[in-house]
């Protein structure tokens, strides 16, 4: 089969959506915006770049339309695009095709040739720990009613691409597609409103009916059928992959998260979990009919089945119903304990006191089913929750607490106040240190409840009594981890150890500390990165600490940052500053004997340390994974990975299969030529902030990019800089980011490597440096990984659309300077990039994602073009109300089109 035939029906769904949006948009929006539409793939908009004469030429209703029709050809295309990937994937395995990079299958066969035998790889089981981890950061820019239709279109199509439908059939589902369509262009595709923390938490937890509970479940039950094949043995493999959240726990720089937020958070995620059991259990009730006429069972069975509450004569046969009807009373009765408003059928019984009395009694009905010939029932419903229960327990996902250092330091200075103990914020780091090792060498607490403190300090000491409430209720995985952002001493580990002991997550025995949390530092400027391993040596080498990390099960977990490293330090520096962090760590913790965990705060761009998971694990250096990892999921690209249960599972087994083979199988990663990086970085490092610190560069980038309709548009609720909008210190990681992504020059995921190379080939000779180049990128999987990464945000970068933009700068010699830096910059680093690699042209080795692009571009060039104009008439205009809405419609058709802008 020719690659053409492959794609037919690709083209096919491209073109019956052409023909629905056509038709809609000739119906709701009329011949003239069809018109236009129609000349947007022939590439008229794009090279002529007449966006303005068509703004001035049509009205501002016909002008919204044009810009809602753009966006929605762009996000409909791209679900073609997936559907047809997710097409190509079963066609490669029904074929037997090789596996693909990514997949367990070829994850373990790769560790079986390597020879790691059955016992090496079960004990990397037992000890992996892996983790996806769901943000409130705020690029996701569509809403949920939206994304709902978007799901809708994908089944429609899936469906009409059966080989055995009807010609009745086709026209019946063609309808039900056309009808989607039309709802999407009626329903409002950006909020009027400020979402609110309490929205964030339901969309995060959207995504567990969605496709959590489908794929994780069916994820385990591969890997463990996948093991058995290569190996020829049983693994018992513990539920070290969870999907974890910051939202509605995550208070640096949100006011809007209290102690009551964080009980809502937990409260609507263990309703999901609840829900879940309770619907599973209800369909077990329903096939475990088996009749004691037939089947045996154990005794346990019997003592479970002599206290049901289902009472029925139809039942008094049939004892696996009634000890379903027992362990659902006594879920029932946990729900009403909890406060959770959902019960099952029945709702006698003692509540589950944990999640290890549930697990028990559904191990209880495997365990009588196996002794007893019915064996064969296990692998279905019943095994799926009695892994689902391991997973997410009674609180759905784990929920991470996130402050900044400065916070933590604040409360701890006045609990010192209160107390008549030192003035903490006068002292320098080794007396604060002192200071805090004593206090949380005592079991005495600082806090009185006959003394006023700040509401500041109230806040946080509630937040973290609730969390040990929680622990208490909900079981002590639904909060473990508390980060401390902004980390520069150990102070601030230390400081946050205090007020952990002050709420009870903290306790000491025997004189020895416990705690049920881990402290989690996270590093995220150049200069932190820096300092990272100092501190955590620093840290390691005091004995209280030492003991608490025994209760932690001797790991440590260490954030690092991409967003705020590469605002600080450009994208070259910040991938450099990482990758050397990570070793400097790696030798820290072997020389402690700790443990340690990673957790990487990557954003959707590449500006963010966003690309493919399974290329970036892989190429992490060798020591920091050891099979625990935990990654960050943000904004837009939770919807992209996690929506459809295919997609979801894809993007969990690759996390799950770097992890192991990266553990196992990793190949040496000395061919990284650590001197030409640091080489290359400091080049890159010094074109970066002499850009950012450059004369009028704030008002070039706040007039040449539509930051401040950003700032406006209703996509999350914290504000869009923890101070002010006039300076980039100041500024959010994820605006900036989002910014220059709207404006196509793409800044965060290339600037600096153009000048780095040139200057590197200046100083070692054209063909001497060049060599020293391409050998670094055919051996280094880091340099490869930097290279790919920053070929796709060059694919979606359009420095002629981005001109169009820097023409909106007031100050015409400013804009001349500055975009004419931008403009070589961008020569430059193309022409390395293609020097080192050897490729003629961009994306040369990923046609699927060159097709992708081909296919949406034309729009997202148009909405841009459109975008620049409606933003000049807003500035012109500042109280155009038609124009600011029409510009978030912009905003929103650009970001889902180019799919990771945040």
């Amino acid at each position: 089969m020719t690659e053409l035939d492959k794609d037919l029906p690709l083209r096919e769904d491209l073109a019956r959506l052409d023909r629905l949006l056509e038709s809609l948009l000739r119906e709701q929006a009329g011949e003239e915006v069809v018109t236009e539409i129609r000349a947007i793939p022939s590439g008229a908009q794009q090279h002529d770049r007449s966006a303005d004469a068509l703004v001035g030429r049509l009205s501002p209703a016909a002008t919204t339309a044009l810009v809602r029709a753009c966006g929605l050809y762009s996000q409909l295309f791209n679900i073609a695009e997936d559907l047809h990937h997710a097409r190509r994937r079963r066609a490669h395995q029904r074929a037997g095709s090789t596996p693909q990079q990514g997949s367990l299958a070829r994850a373990l066969s790769h560790i079986h040739d390597a020879g790691v035998d059955f016992g090496k790889l079960n004990r990397a089981l037992q000890e992996a720990s892996v983790s996806a981890v769901l943000t409130a950061h705020p690029t996701e820019v569509q809403r949920q009613s939206v994304l709902d239709g978007h799901r809708a279109v994908r089944k429609f199509l899936a469906q009409l691409s059966s080989p055995e439908i009807t010609p009745e059939e086709e026209q019946e589902l063609e309808a039900k597609l056309q009808r989607v369509i039309h709802s999407l262009w009626q329903t409002t595709e950006i909020r009027s409103f400020k979402m609110t923390v309490a929205d964030e938490i339901e969309n995060g937890v959207a995504y567990h009916p969605l496709s959590f509970f489908q794929a994780i479940p069916a994820l385990y039950e591969r890997l463990g059928r996948q093991v058995r094949e290569l190996w020829g043995e049983e693994a018992a493999i513990p539920s070290f992959l969870r999907v974890g959240s910051w939202i509605g726990g995550d208070r640096d720089g949100n006011p809007n998260v209290d102690a009551a937020v964080l009980r809502h958070a937990v409260t609507r995620q263990a309703e999901v979990a609840f829900k879940h059991y309770f619907y599973e259990l209800a369909g077990l009730y329903r096939e475990l009919s088996l009749s004691s006429r037939h089947v045996q069972v154990s005794a346990a069975v019997h003592a479970l089945a002599s206290v049901s509450p289902d009472t029925a004569i139809s039942r008094r046969e049939e004892p696996y119903r009634l000890a379903l009807a027992t362990i659902e009373g006594r879920l029932s009765a946990l729900a009403a304990r909890l406060g959770l408003p959902l019960r099952g059928r029945w709702t006698a019984g003692e509540p589950y006191a944990d999640t290890a009395g549930l697990l028990a009694d559904l191990q209880t009905l495997s365990d009588s089913l196996v002794a007893h010939g019915s064996a064969l029932l296990l692998d279905g419903r019943l095994g799926k929750l009695k892994r689902a229960v391991d997973v997410f327990g009674f609180f759905l996902m784990p929920l991470d607490l996130r402050q900044h250092a400065e916070k933590h330091a604040a409360v701890v200075s006045e609990l010192f106040a209160h107390a008549n103990l030192e003035h903490y914020e006068a002292l320098d780091e080794a007396a604060r240190v002192r200071v805090l090792l004593r206090e949380l060498a005592t079991p005495r607490l600082l806090y009185s409840p006959f003394l006023s403190y700040s509401a500041d300090s109230e806040k946080e000491l509630a937040i973290f009594r609730e969390a040990a409430l929680i622990q208490q209720q909900f079981g002590v995985d639904a909060i473990s981890q508390c980060i401390i952002s902004n980390c520069a001493t150990v102070s601030d580990i230390l400081a946050l150890a205090l007020l952990a002991k002050e709420s009870g997550l903290l306790r000491l025995h025997g004189g020895a500390p416990s705690s049920s949390l881990n402290l989690v530092p996270l590093f995220e400027t150049i200069a932190d990165l820096d300092a990272a391993a100092g501190i955590m040596q620093q840290l390691f080498a005091l004995p209280w600490y030492q003991q608490l990390l025994k209760s932690r099960g001797g790991v440590q977990e260490v954030m690092l940052g991409y967003s705020d490293s590469n605002k600080d330090g450009g994208y070259v520096t910040s991938q450099w500053e990482l990758y050397q962090a990570e070793q400097r760590l790696v030798r820290v913790f072997d020389a402690a004997g700790i443990k340690m965990r990673l957790f990487h705060g990557r954003g959707g761009s590449v500006g963010r340390g966003g690309g493919p998971s399974y290329e970036a694990i892989m190429a992490q250096p060798a020591g920091t994974v050891v099979g625990r990892i935990r990654i960050t999921e943000q904004g837009e690209i939770i919807t992209s990975k996690f929506a459809d249960p295919d997609n979801a599972t894809r993007n969990l087994e690759a996390l799950v299969a770097a992890a192991l083979e990266s553990t196992l199988a990793h190949s040496d990663s000395g061919a990284t030529d650590e001197s030409v990086l640091a080489e290359l970085s400091g080049h890159a490092f010094k074109t970066y902030r002499a850009l950012v610190e450059s004369d009028g560069f704030m008002q070039y980038f706040m007039e040449a990019t539509p930051i401040g309709a950003i700032a406006k548009l209703n996509i999350g609720s914290r504000p869009a800089s923890r101070k002010t909008l006039a300076s980039i210190k100041d500024l959010r990681a994820i605006p900036w980011v989002f910014s220059w992504s709207q404006s196509r020059v793409m800044l965060p995921g290339w600037y600096g490597f153009g000048s780095a190379v040139r200057a590197f080939l200046d100083s070692h000779g054209e063909d001497n440096g060049l060599a020293q180049l391409r050998a670094l990128h055919q051996a280094s999987p880091f340099f490869q990984v930097m290279l790919s990464n920053m070929e796709q945000v060059l694919a979606k970068a359009d420095l002629e659309i981005a001109r169009r933009y820097a023409a909106l700068v007031g100050d015409a010699a400013l804009t001349d300077r500055l975009f004419g830096r931008l403009q070589a910059e961008h020569d430059k680093t193309l022409a390395a990039f293609f020097a080192i690699t050897g490729q003629q042209k961009l994306l040369e080795t990923n046609p699927t994602l060159a097709r992708s692009l081909a296919t949406r571009l034309p729009y997202l060039d148009a909405l841009n073009l459109l975008q620049v104009e409606l933003l000049r008439r807003l500035r012109e205009a500042p109280d155009d109300v038609e124009a600011l809405y029409a510009i978030h419609l912009t905003i929103n058709g650009i970001s889902a089109g180019l799919r990771n802008s945040g």
